[in-house]
């Protein structure tokens, strides 16, 4: 049976807001949660970035269901302490937890001020990070390690017993077979002509094992007019595939190329409907191909998409 859960955009909400809204899902009838994590939103409209690994020991602690994100290991972070952060909360927070780990963003990662790798050398640094990440987790001690990350006697003294799983997000099909060689799961975002069914595909061919989930972005207001504006003032920086969406470094840079996307372009990228109904025929399409299906509402206020979703969708959607 397929998993509804919502997506907690970092990038649009503050952090306190945003855990009052993961709260507010649960108790509305939501199956899990995920969260974004982004060192600077995509847009000055926008307009937030709160700190991710600290927000999800919160919200954790304040939810029963699971919680998984999104990481990028390798630049901004290193993967030991990653490997620490996940740990500790895998281990407070047993079979909850779950990070899908991806090559990173040149907006997010370029705070370091070390340099922007070509496509090819993030890959192999994810693949090196990750590696780092699992063989922490299993206990190893690493005495040394020499590559686009340095280790020197690095070992966890906590562990979770069951582990935590580490997904990759893969994007195209390219970045998907690569991942089917490493990766215990996936997660890709809804795109035009359905692409991320292509990319599960992909994965699946190339071997790639365990769970699949797909982040649905969308737009629901009370009319089609409001949903309509909502995706555009939101969600107009977010519509560029690579190497835009991966190599632009700001916030204006995003809003700046922005300014040339149209309306059918941000309506391809975000299903937009007032009705209801119209979502969940999008929505029990996704869910014949993936586990688990992450519903982000691209709005920066929850509440009544919440409300609504709990009331009319989400009975819908588990067949009640």
């Amino acid at each position: 049976m397929t998993l509804f859960g919502f997506h907690c955009s970092q990038e649009q909400i503050a952090p306190s807001q945003l855990l009052a809204d993961v709260k507010h899902a649960e108790q509305a009838g939501f199956d899990a949660a995920m969260s974004s994590d982004h060192f600077m939103p995509w847009s000055e409209n926008q307009g937030h970035s709160g700190f991710t690994l600290s927000w999800l020991g919160a919200a954790l602690a304040q939810t029963t269901f699971p919680i998984g994100s999104v990481c990028a290991p390798g630049q901004r972070y290193h993967p030991a302490l990653i490997a620490q952060a996940t740990a500790t909360l895998g281990e407070m927070f047993p079979e909850r937890y779950w990070v899908a780990l991806g090559a990173g963003q040149n907006m997010n990662e370029h705070v370091t001020a070390d340099k922007w790798l070509p496509l090819e050398q993030r890959r192999d640094r994810l693949e090196e990070a990750v590696d780092i990440i699992r063989r922490l987790h299993q206990g190893e001690w690493i005495s040394r390690h020499s590559g686009y990350v340095e280790v020197e006697d690095a070992y966890l003294y906590d562990r979770p017993a069951q582990g935590v799983p580490l997904l990759a997000t893969c994007i195209t099909p390219e970045s998907a077979r690569r991942a089917a060689g490493w990766a215990e799961g996936m997660i890709t975002l809804n795109q035009p002509g359905g692409a991320h069914r292509d990319t599960l595909k992909a994965y699946r061919d190339a071997g790639g094992r365990g769970s699949a989930f797909l982040q649905v972005h969308l737009s629901w207001a009370d009319t089609y007019k409001q949903a309509v504006e909502t995706a555009r003032h939101q969600w107009s920086a977010n519509v560029f595939g690579p190497p835009l969406d991966q190599d632009l470094a700001t916030p204006a840079h995003f809003d700046t190329a922005a300014g040339e996307v149209s309306a059918e372009t941000v309506l391809d990228a975000v299903w937009t409907s007032a009705e209801p109904d119209q979502h969940v025929e999008w929505l029990s399409a996704a869910a014949e191909d993936f586990d688990a299906v992450y519903i982000h509402h691209v709005g920066q206020h929850q509440k009544p998409f919440i409300d609504t979703f709990g009331e009319k969708v989400l009975p819908q959607l588990k067949g009640t």
